[in-house]
């Protein structure tokens, strides 16, 4: 576990863990407030992303950003990163050996931010961090606790452009998020 952001950024520099470090252009690290009450996490780069270095910049991201508009929520207040750090091929799932390969650079990331909330962006999100026995549809809108943090999985914003009808979810469980952090 790495005490200061510069070492835990250095560490992954030129990490070569898992077999996406061979397609990748960037390592997506993470971005925002690294004191951050509230955190987002989502699954991994985009062809967007793995371009520019920075998470969530693409169709997802802008209508990631719309969407905390709406709430109030601004992006330079939070942190957000992603459970690996290197685009997966066509942008498919993460494998299991590629996310247990990022997932100490995530918890080492969470550590270092302390946040209070963790907004779970999507099923990949959702299954490293909490279980791979929950599923993002069931539990979409829910909290729960683990090592005093609160977590609020959701829909990914990529799955937002799919299907518009979640769009209406996803600013809803925004809001939950946004009124739980005032109350604390």
């Amino acid at each position: 576990m790495y005490e200061t952001w510069e070492e835990l950024e250095n560490s992954i520099k030129d990490c070569k863990k898992c077999k996406l470090c061979k397609t990748r252009q960037n390592i997506v690290f993470g971005t925002g407030n690294k004191n951050a009450d509230l955190m987002f996490i989502g699954e991994g780069p985009g062809a967007d992303e793995d371009a520019k270095g920075e998470p969530f910049v693409g169709r997802a991201g802008k209508l990631m950003n719309l969407s905390f508009g709406i709430v109030g929520i601004k992006r330079k207040n939070v942190y957000i990163a992603n459970v690996v750090k290197c685009r997966p091929p066509q942008n498919r799932n993460p494998e299991d050996d590629e996310a247990d390969a990022c997932l100490d650079y995530l918890r080492n990331q969470v550590v270092l931010v302390k946040p209070k909330i963790i907004v779970l962006l999507g099923s990949v999100a959702l299954k490293n961090i909490l279980g791979k026995e929950y599923g993002i549809t069931a539990s979409r809108g829910k909290w729960f606790e683990k090592n005093g943090i609160s977590y609020m999985p959701t829909w990914h914003p990529a799955a937002l452009l799919r299907d518009e009808n979640k769009k209406a979810d996803f600013i809803n469980d925004l809001q939950l998020v946004l009124d739980r952090i005032k109350v604390e």
